[in-house]
């Protein structure tokens, strides 16, 4: 039979054999596993059958634990039913494991291993969740590679049938997961081939039924559990050898042979690395690579580790074999040893002595971690591995790829080492997120790999920001199957997307000599050279590096691609590369294009079309000098000025080394420094905003929806510019309040991301040029050094006095110090002002309780972290748990700041005598419902402190501990509407009604922003979303008419492009009121389709379509006869099609079903007159009679 050859990740792989084989889904996006629920509803939405004919019901749930739920009820009930999941996910779904298992029910969870958190967050890829699940009873079936993971897939959906144990099938995060491979595609008939429908029928027949009633789930006594719970013993001493026969079967069907446990390596080794997941991949190029000069090495790959089949464990293993490491992709700190270190003594050990073994002696066996999030594991550790087991006194529990200088368990490896083949072409990437650059190389490998006899590979490296970060793509293309499961190190290709990243990163170094340098330059090829720095002038004469030159912004831009370059770069790429000829490139090119873009519209399309035309006549290659010229050197990633910590480990790591920062270096409970994004200067912007203060009317709207607080105001004395630079702007303040006073609106050059949104706000016209404003952007280039001396001098200036600001106002707020900047959001980020606002209005006494998602990606993310100080070193303290717990994290905040006040406040009154009348009656009876009473708090702590440290008694030095509870402290709960409406819901509505003082701000993008743009229960009526690809059918959840129920929790609702006054009033409302509050603020997403420097334009459109209606609700207004509830926003005034239809996200359905389209559409609008209706009447209700 000759099969589909394709490009595709693993988590493609998994989903299409997952959808193929069951009947019902049920999913919840987390990453990195999110892609395969979205495969999955996707297809469903458009029809796509299973094996049997009928299209699987995909549904999403609103948490794992919920999906794990459904997933237990479906297959009671008799369907073939999956999920995918990863992490937390996976931990949340282990309660129905355990019964899943005990009820010896076929299925399959499909999980793409990633890192459990523990100190800290990770997305990237371990075996740490899959570990966890160890005691449910699952199976636990490992694949290695891409192809692996799609036949792994079916193998273990047929067996589970069989074997009545359930499977989790799992593959690394990311580097399986979202690796890139040519594979043979699976048919249909190959599944229904492995699939036997005696043992379907067998499953639905076990299915709860009216019709043949019985009890499952049953409550027992110690009497007669433990005897119940070994029923099962059969089941699983049989599992391992129905896997093996559908191993078996497998390779009967397709010719490609798995077992148990396969060995690869010399038949009379004498050293040999056990492990599985992807890294077998990299130890199996090494092993070959060392076989071929005569070593005696192996590896064994671990397939089934659950059950642990001992037999054919042993029988697996070379007769030879005089020495054993094993290798673990977790960490289980305080055992013994890893989890397969320990099975794999267990099993020799047992065997040895019962006879079994093949094995006349043990052999020396020792364990090693490796690869912990995502961490690379190359060849040169593997052999580092090998060598460790010559040593007379071999290293045990060891760790490799890292340097551990604390308890020195790291071995030495020798970096230059490699397996890389002469024939394989290796190339790499470097973009910036959301710049295009990793989606068009993933579309490259496609072309590649299905247009040329090439084996293709694809592994795209970003960290969890996604936006506004460095993205490296590596591609490895060649005549043999690929290993190759570690980045590229040796390139022939490099492509520099960002002109900024020559001055950050060195990434020649990984240029093999004679390599291709594709560089994406604002200057003409005949300036380039001047304007590179000396380093990597003298790399690319030392290397013979060839160099072409293309100003993609300038095509960009005159082909209406505004910031994304992607598809000339790529054009670029492939006219060089050589890989196909010219004209199929192009065509290939434009067909991927039309794949991938044709949803979106015909203008998206060709507007892509004259970009791949243009791109080719606007690349040069450039004629490399003898001679390094350059006047410019690389700077330090860090400044002198900075601190120790700063250059140490944060600056190191935003110079690309982290992998090299030894273990003593890191704080050892995941414990930061705040303040750190200033020190990184990403230099992203091509064009930043400049100041006009003869045009300005200082309203100081810029600097509150700037996402990233790189915009200032400040109104200062004219004398503080006596030494100011020469180029510093400044002019006169305009109000009574400000008089004799100079104001100056001031740029951060190097924080700027350009996104535009500052000049697009500007309410500012310039009479005479009615194209510019008060700010316009202008290229930073030119007046990045000026600029920055500028802002380096702005920040000198002393603060104005809070005490004096009116609060409740946009501009009295501008003029507030922010202590959330320079963020790793995206450009143009919606929900960012609204943080920055609460910086700056309470960040001195804030204690912020983050959900997991954007808000905790680019607020909490290393290298650097964007919450910050003042000048008296107060700003918020930050904490991010977990996605489901936040609201009750926070919660607990509140609880200790209450109890411990309170112990403070009776040591108080017991010391009163001691520590004087008056001072103790001031600090209890303190008024801090403003900024100048908590500043006179701090003050009478101070004092209190004084006096205590006179007074030698417990009671004094209790007191010390717990006095600056006695200071006002702001409680925060920040998440977005996966996290509210969802996820997280029943414990934020628990917190909600428990009447304390707790302040929740729902950053509300209507879809699971972090993960991708799922739906969540906010996502509008009509919009498609991933998980969503057919329209949402049913309307938005709406959050606070929920709330507002209880009576008793201040709820607002608020949109800052549309009513700066009233978000703003709404935030200082909702934190002076002594209870709860809950503010919902529409947050413009890059997943809507929109232009993100015009966002601000879609809140106001939302509000005036009746769709965020703008309110306040206060309780304390019904307490004096009032209706607590006060509408901000008029009755609509545009269609909901006039704001819907802005917006790709809906527009997409009008391309794909037109009809459900427009009764969406219906609906939705039926639904915002429907909402209206009900607040209008609401907020004109009497409550004088109420009091």
């Amino acid at each position: 039979m000759t099969r589909q050859t394709v490009v595709m990740d693993g988590n493609e792989a998994a989903a299409y054999v997952a959808h193929k084989t069951s009947e019902v889904c049920a999913i919840y996006p987390i990453t990195p596993s999110s892609t395969m629920g979205e495969w999955a509803d996707a297809w469903s939405a458009d029809g796509v059958k299973n094996i049997w004919g009928t299209v699987p019901t995909v549904v999403e749930m609103q948490s794992e634990g919920g999906a794990a739920g459904a997933v237990h009820g479906a297959l009671q009930t008799g369907a073939l039913t999956t999920t995918f999941t990863a992490s937390q996910g996976l931990l949340l779904m282990i309660p129905n494991m355990f019964k899943i298992a005990g009820e010896l029910t076929a299925t399959v969870f499909h999980v793409s291993a990633r890192t459990v958190a523990t100190h800290a967050l990770s997305i990237f890829g371990d075996h740490s969740d899959v570990m966890a699940t160890r005691s449910t009873g699952f199976g636990l079936i490992a694949s290695n590679s891409i192809q692996e993971i799609m036949d792994t897939a079916l193998i273990a959906h047929s067996a589970t049938l069989e074997a009545r144990v359930p499977f989790v099938h799992f593959f690394d995060g990311f580097r399986s997961s979202s690796e890139i491979m040519k594979v043979e595609k699976l048919s249909e008939d190959d599944m229904r081939a492995m699939i036997d429908e005696s043992l379907v029928y067998a499953h639905r027949e076990r299915a709860l039924s009216p019709d043949k009633p019985v009890l499952r789930g049953s409550a027992q006594n110690p009497d007669v559990f433990f005897q119940c719970r070994e029923t099962v013993n059969p089941y699983y001493n049989g599992c391992a050898d129905i896997v093996q026969k559908y191993m078996d079967k497998f390779a009967g069907i397709t010719g490609r042979q798995y077992h148990l446990f396969d060995y690869f390596g010399a038949p009379d080794a004498e050293r040999i690395i056990i492990l599985m997941g992807s890294g077998a991949e990299a130890a199996h190029e090494t092993v070959e690579y060392l076989m071929e000069r005569g070593e005696k090495v192996g590896v064994l790959k671990v397939r089934l580790y659950r059950p642990f089949s001992t037999k054919h464990f042993v029988k697996s293993l070379p007769k030879t074999v005089k020495a054993i490491a094993v290798l673990d992709r977790t960490k289980e700190p305080g055992s013994s040893g890893e989890p397969l270190h320990k099975d794999v003594l267990s099993a020799l050990g047992e065997s040895l002595a019962d006879g079994t073994c093949p094995l006349s002696a043990m052999p020396k066996v020792i364990g090693g971690r490796f690869g912990l999030s995502s961490k690379e594991f190359t060849p040169a550790m593997v052999k580092a591995v090998l060598d460790e087991l010559s040593k007379k006194d071999s290293k045990n529990h060891f760790t490799v790829g890292i340097e551990d200088d604390v308890t020195h368990t790291s071995l030495d490896y020798d970096r230059s080492f490699s397996t890389e083949g002469e024939k394989v072409v290796r190339a790499m990437f470097y973009g910036l997120g959301s710049d295009g650059t990793v989606g068009a190389n993933k579309n490259s490998i496609k072309i590649i790999g299905e247009e040329t006899e090439n084996f293709a590979q694809g592994y795209f490296v970003y960290d969890s920001k996604k936006a506004g970060s460095v993205t490296i793509s590596h591609l490895r293309f060649g005549p043999k199957p690929i290993h190759s499961t570690y980045l590229v190190n040796k390139a022939n290709f490099i492509g520099c997307h960002q002109f900024v990243f020559l001055e950050k990163y060195d990434m020649l170094q990984y240029a093999v000599d004679g390599a291709v340098f594709l560089l994406n330059s604002p200057y003409p090829v005949e300036e380039t050279w001047e304007n590179m720095p000396r380093k990597v002038q003298q790399q690319i004469i030392d290397k013979k590096i060839k160099v072409y030159v293309v100003d993609a912004y300038t095509v960009a831009r005159e082909t209406g691609m505004g910031a994304r370059i992607n598809t000339i770069m790529q054009t670029c790429f492939f006219a060089i590369s050589g890989v196909l000829p010219k004209d199929e490139a192009i065509a290939a090119i434009k067909k991927a294009i039309k794949k991938t873009y044709g949803a979106k519209g015909e203008d998206i399309v060709k507007m892509n079309y004259n970009a791949v035309d243009q791109a080719i006549e606007n690349m040069h290659e450039m004629k490399v000098p003898a001679k390094a010229t350059s006047t410019i050197e690389m700077p330090p990633p860090a400044p002198k000025e900075a601190p120790q910590f700063v250059q140490e480990v944060t600056g190191e790591i935003i110079a690309g080394r982290g992998d090299s920062i030894p273990v003593s270096k890191f704080p050892k409970d995941g414990t930061f420094p705040t303040g750190t994004t200033k020190w990184e200067k990403r230099n992203i912007a091509l064009e930043i905003p400049a100041w006009d203060p003869e045009v300005c009317i200082q309203c100081g709207k810029c600097t509150l929806v700037c996402p990233h607080a790189a915009i200032r105001m400040n109104i200062y004395d004219p004398a503080c510019l006596k030494d100011a630079p020469p180029t510093f702007k400044s002019t006169d303040a305009k109000g009574k309040e400000y008089k004799d006073k100079k104001i100056t609106i001031q740029v951060a050059p190097e924080d700027c991301t350009g996104c535009g949104a500052c000049v697009h706000t500007c309410p500012g016209k310039n009479k005479q040029d009615p194209t510019r404003k008060a700010i316009n952007l202008t290229p930073q280039p030119p007046i990045r050094e000026t600029e920055r001396e500028n802002f380096k001098f702005f920040l000198s200036l002393p603060e104005y006095d809070r005490s004096q600001l009116k609060v409740s106002t946009v501009k009295g707020t501008a003029l507030m110090t922010p202590l959330f900047e320079f963020s790793g959001a995206c450009a143009g980020c919606g929900e960012t002002p609204y943080v920055q606002l609460l910086s700056r209005l309470f960040g001195d006494r804030a204690i912020i309780a983050n959900a997991t998602g954007c808000s905790s990606i680019y607020g909490g993310n290393l290298p650097t972290t964007p919450w910050t100080v003042n000048r008296d070193g107060y700003g918020p303290a930050w904490s991010n748990s977990l996605f489901e717990d936040n609201a009750e994290f926070g919660f607990g905040f509140r609880l200790t700041l209450d109890k411990l006040g309170e112990y403070a406040r009776e040591l108080l009154t017991k010391m009163a005598g001691q520590i004087g009348d008056e001072l103790v009656d001031s600090l209890l009876k303190a008024d801090q419902s403003d900024e100048a009473g908590i500043s006179a708090q701090r003050k009478r702590v101070a004092a209190l402190k004084d006096k205590l440290a006179t007074i030698d008694s417990a009671d004094a030095k209790n007191l010390a501990n717990v006095a600056n509870y006695l200071i006002r402290k702001s409680v925060w709960i920040v998440g977005g509407d996966g996290w509210a409406y969802d996820i997280g819901y029943g414990g934020l509505d628990h917190v909600l009604a428990s009447g304390r003082n707790v302040n929740v701000l729902v950053l509300d993008t209507e879809v699971y922003s972090n993960t991708g743009g799922q739906m969540s229960k906010a996502t509008p009526r009509g919009a498609v979303a991933k998980f969503a690809a057919g329209g949402k059918p049913l309307s938005k959840k709406d959050l606070g008419m929920m709330v507002m129920a209880y009576g008793s929790v201040y709820v607002a609702q608020v949109a800052m492009g549309a009513s700066d006054l009233q978000t703003v009033r709404a935030f200082v409302e909702a934190e002076a009121y002594n209870g709860p509050s809950l503010l919902i603020a529409y947050s413009h997403c890059i997943a809507h389709g929109i232009d993100m420097t015009a966002g601000m334009d879609t809140h106001k459109a939302a509000v005036e379509c009746g769709h965020w209606p703008l309110y306040r609700y206060n309780p304390a207004l019904r307490e004096q006869g009032q209706n607590p509830l006060k509408l901000d926003s008029k009755a609509p005034t545009i269609s909901y099609k006039d704001y819907a239809y802005k917006q790709i996200r809906f527009r997409t359905l009008t391309k794909s079903k037109p009809e459900e389209a427009q009764r969406l559409l219906e609906l939705g609008q039926r639904d915002v007159k429907t909402r209206w209706h009900l607040y209008e009447q609401l907020a004109n209700l009497d409550y004088s009679q109420i009091v």
